[in-house]
């Protein structure tokens, strides 16, 4: 089974503020699997850390007010064209991200309020038809 993960699940630091996500129940889920990292905002060249951001009414904003929005569009399309000819079997993506979010997102305001939502790279997988879990769902 070929698995494409979030690279933060794995442990890369590559999290908005320069950490990560690690997951230890995803990666004993994966020991067996075929492992593809990916990170749309490393593929892209985004800094980190940068400033969070978060989906602002469709529109992908950082805590300082600046749309941000094209860069992460930009690097959803990286991510997209790095994965198009692989067959893959499973997505495992992280939670609440503006990028990769599945079942959660935060509201916009940057005060940790959850709304139902996904984030852009989540949302194209899903239309692409791939099957895609989150993270938290281990």
């Amino acid at each position: 089974m070929k698995v494409l993960v979030s690279s933060c699940i794995m442990g890369k630091n590559c999290k908005y503020n320069g950490g990560n996500n690690l997951n230890t129940k995803v990666v004993e889920f994966l020991k067996d699997k075929e492992v593809i990292e990916i990170c749309p905002e490393l593929l892209a060249n985004m800094p980190t850390p940068r400033p969070s951001a978060e989906i602002v009414n469709g529109i992908v904003m950082d805590i300082n007010g600046n749309i941000v929005d094209e860069e992460y569009r930009h690097a959803v399309q990286f991510a997209l064209n790095e994965i198009r000819n692989m067959q893959i079997d499973l997505v495992i993506l992280q939670s609440r991200s503006p990028t990769c979010a599945v079942k959660n997102i935060y509201d916009g305001s940057f005060t940790g309020k959850l709304i139902k939502g996904q984030g852009l790279f989540a949302q194209a997988l899903i239309k692409a038809g791939y099957k895609v879990l989150d993270s938290e769902d281990f």
